[in-house]
């Protein structure tokens, strides 16, 4: 038989930290990561921005790129994503014109317009400069895009490093129709964050972007990637126990409650109020989990929905084994 023609898959990691855990043994856990989605042959390794949170090590893409890279040889190596209105973009181009020197042709620069934490740490990120905020956001993606090799927007003698050969991969990351046109004005690849943000029009912002894509050098057709929060297990029961570390996770993002990844066991033993099982109908931590067969169901489904050219698998779970266990079920049943 023969098997089913299926779009790229890639990973999204947050370097969690887990309760009893420190900084360090995260970012262990996401190199080991890493390691296995280079080996099992997923097409991108992409770490996330953020900030002041007790629960997530992934402070600085940059940094951890360079180390994710290091450790790999055959898997993409980006930022899911860079948060734009806290950085100067000519920082932000030299930090990743440098990671495509020393990795050619393996590097993405995925680009957020949210700050990636609250509003006090985005205000320490960016101190009193003027420049950094959320309006400017389409005149600093573009100076960024001409800094980064864009014929199209290039002015002025800047040059973020000085004889580049080649450039790094520019996406727009979004969970709204802002970033979907943002996208298809600038001909960008565009990756709509789905595993945050289920109740959002994913349909309509993909529609947005399609019809209003303008093509560019890079890319003369609309490119999507969608993501989705994913666990498999060898049994739905496992699964589920296995992800109640994320739905605690994300119950604590949304009340403040805040504080380092907890185990299952004591995931399973907490108490969940009616206000704590409705935010969860929306935003359930893991949102596919269960049996290899039922994620492989649940993803076949969101990609044609969704037409996405690629997946990206997010989820956190407590023991880094257990993420690459999911990920080396689903890799093997996606090729088939």
């Amino acid at each position: 038989m023969t098997a089913p023609t299926r779009v790229p898959i890639s990973v999204l990691d947050l370097a969690t930290v887990r309760e009893g855990h420190g900084s360090a043994d995260a970012l262990r856990g996401t190199i080991e990561i890493a390691k296995a989605a280079d080996q099992l042959g997923y097409s991108r390794f992409w770490v996330a921005e953020h900030h002041n949170m007790p629960a997530v090590a992934s402070t600085s893409p940059p940094v951890l790129i360079s180390a994710v890279a290091a450790h790999t040889s055959d898997i993409r190596v980006g930022s899911g994503g860079v948060m734009l209105p806290n950085h100067m973009p000519f920082v932000v181009a030299e930090q990743f014109a440098l990671l495509e020197a020393l990795y050619p042709g393996r590097v993405d620069l995925g680009i957020g317009r949210a700050p990636g934490t609250d509003q006090a740490t985005a205000a320490a990120l960016r101190g009193v400069s003027p420049y950094l905020t959320v309006e400017q956001f389409p005149d600093h993606l573009r100076t960024l895009l001409g800094l980064l090799g864009d014929e199209r927007v290039r002015s002025g003698r800047l040059l973020a490093t000085p004889a580049a050969e080649t450039f790094p991969e520019v996406w727009m990351l979004g969970s709204s129709t802002y970033g979907a046109q943002i996208a298809a004005a600038l001909g960008l690849p565009f990756c709509f964050a789905y595993h945050f943000a289920m109740s959002s029009d994913v349909d309509g912002a993909l529609r947005l972007y399609r019809e209003g894509f303008q093509p560019s050098a890079r890319f003369p057709r609309p490119w999507v990637m969608v993501s989705a929060s994913v666990l498999a297990a060898e049994t739905a029961e496992e699964a589920h126990f296995l992800a109640g570390p994320s739905r605690v996770m994300a119950l604590s993002l949304r009340t403040g409650r805040l504080g380092p990844m907890v185990s299952p066991e004591a995931a399973a033993q907490r108490p969940l109020s009616d206000l704590d099982r409705s935010v969860l109908e929306s935003l359930p931590g893991t949102q596919f989990a269960g049996t290899v067969d039922e994620v492989i169901a649940a993803l076949d489904a969101l990609a044609e929905r969704t037409g996405a050219d690629e997946l990206l698998l997010a989820g956190a779970a407590y023991d880094p084994a257990t993420r690459v266990d999911s990920l080396t079920r689903i890799a093997k049943a996606w090729a088939g």
